[in-house]
């Protein structure tokens, strides 16, 4: 097993690399963890940095708090760094769900670490729980390629071995894993596949397990002769981390399906045909909208589509600003947040500079609109006068004119006069301070 996990590194070279380990401290990742120790010591993997990750998903109160103790413990007696994180309690007590919030935290600490992989600790059974898992849901020719061995940064060294393989390996070098006791419960749809349907398959088939696997991989070979035909069509479709709706739009029913099941699944979910279909219904339905609509994908995780874009709306938003309210009442810099926002008098010596403005700067005439204003978000009422035009228009019209989708704009800082909106930054300015002979002002924001 060492070799083949070694084989596995040399394979992918990590072998002077950073590499988080996700380490639940049960059979599979302390056996990992185990072997990894064993490894680093040799010539050829001794600049490998190893990090012990462990999510404590805070769902069996002190049992989960001695196990990530233990864990700790573990990963300190193999010379591992050990970093953990509890789960809100907000988060709901589903499989789904806490896969979510686990990988989040796989993926915040490979950021932390600057490092080049995660390893999981999925096995052989995994994999074929998995499939079978995906077959009961009414899964895709995608869905039976089982659990892949290395997808973007998370890589599955233990993929080729089975779990009798995993206990054995622990019980010869006197490990004493972690006992989740969740584990045996079966009302956890995984659980009673493992614990019920498989043993019962057995009986029909003793070698249902490689079965399984072979049909993993066989679907993966299938998928290779489709990914030939899809890689002319993505660079069209995908944006970043978003699908171009006129594009997607262009598609046939079966292609279309099959981007969505690719593009929810990037999301670390793991959706059912019902799913897929809910989702391709809805973007039926709603992607000629100019003003969008959302669909929930799972806990505060929406799926949003207009007629430009269709893209998520995840748990953690982007920088929210709505707090803030900040004073302009003289020229200098002022703190937004992350965001630095300078108002200057133009200097007529940079007349050369003039007209050119930005997304984040603009030349303006103040010379009519005094002191003192306010940098905020947007409140129910503003009202902008358009750059180009004399009369007034709410800004959620504006908005609406400009593109602006629902989701984005509560966290456009406005810098506003009485109400009135006189740059939305990043979207327009109102012709209240547009130039008509020199600039008074340049308005910036880094």
């Amino acid at each position: 097993m060492i070799n083949r996990i070694t084989d596995f590194l040399k394979k992918y070279e990590l072998q002077d690399k950073t590499v988080i380990v996700g380490f639940s401290g049960g059979f599979d990742s302390m056996c990992l963890l185990d072997i990894l120790s064993k490894i680093v010591k040799t010539q050829d993997f001794k600049n490998m940095h190893v990090i012990a990750a462990h999510f404590n998903h805070n769902w069996r109160g002190e049992e989960s708090l001695r196990e990530q103790e233990i864990c700790k413990i573990f990963a300190s007696s193999r010379g591992f760094e050990f970093v953990t994180k509890t789960a809100s309690k907000d988060i709901k007590k589903t499989e789904n769900d806490a896969r979510i919030a686990r990988y989040e935290f796989f993926e915040e600490v490979y950021d932390n670490y600057d490092a080049d992989a995660v390893l999981t600790a999925h096995n052989k059974d995994d994999n074929a729980e998995t499939i079978l898992y995906r077959i009961i849901k009414g899964t895709g020719i995608v869905g039976l390629r089982g659990i892949a061995e290395k997808r973007a940064i998370f890589y599955r060294p233990l993929l080729d071995t089975y779990r009798y393989e995993i206990m054995q390996y622990c019980n010869d070098n006197n490990l004493t894993p972690n006992n989740d006791s969740s584990n045996t419960n079966t009302l956890y749809k995984r659980n009673f596949i493992r614990l019920n349907v498989l043993p019962m398959l057995e009986k029909i088939n003793p070698m249902v397990k490689e079965s399984l696997n072979t049909l993993a991989k066989n679907a993966a070979y299938d998928n290779e002769i489709i990914e030939e035909y899809l890689s002319s069509i993505r660079p069209k479709v995908y944006g970043e981390n978003s699908i171009n709706t006129k594009e997607y739009a262009k598609l046939t029913k079966p292609v279309k399906l099959r981007i969505l099941y690719e593009f929810i699944q990037s999301l670390n979910i793991d959706p059912d045909a019902k799913k897929i279909n809910e989702i391709y219904e809805f973007l039926e339905q709603n992607i000629n909208q100019k003003n969008g609509t959302t669909l929930s994908l799972a806990t505060a995780l929406w799926l949003y589509a207009d007629e430009k874009v269709i893209e998520t709306i995840p748990k953690k938003q982007s920088e929210n600003l709505s707090e803030f309210i900040i004073e302009i009442d003289e020229e200098g810099k002022y703190q937004i947040g992350n965001h630095i926002f300078e108002i200057k008098k133009f200097d007529k010596t940079d007349n050369f500079l003039f007209p050119i403005s930005t997304a984040k700067s603009a030349f303006v005439d103040l010379s009519n609109v005094e002191f003192p204003y306010e940098i905020r978000t947007r409140r129910d009422g503003d009202i902008i006068t358009p750059f180009g035009m004399d009369g007034t228009m709410k800004l959620k019209k504006y908005f609406n004119s400009r593109g602006i989708v629902r989701h984005k704009r509560d966290n456009i800082p406005l810098l506003c006069k009485d109400g009135e909106v006189l740059w939305a930054i990043g979207v327009g300015l109102s012709s209240k301070i547009g130039v008509k002979d020199v600039p008074t002002h340049i308005l910036e924001i880094t």
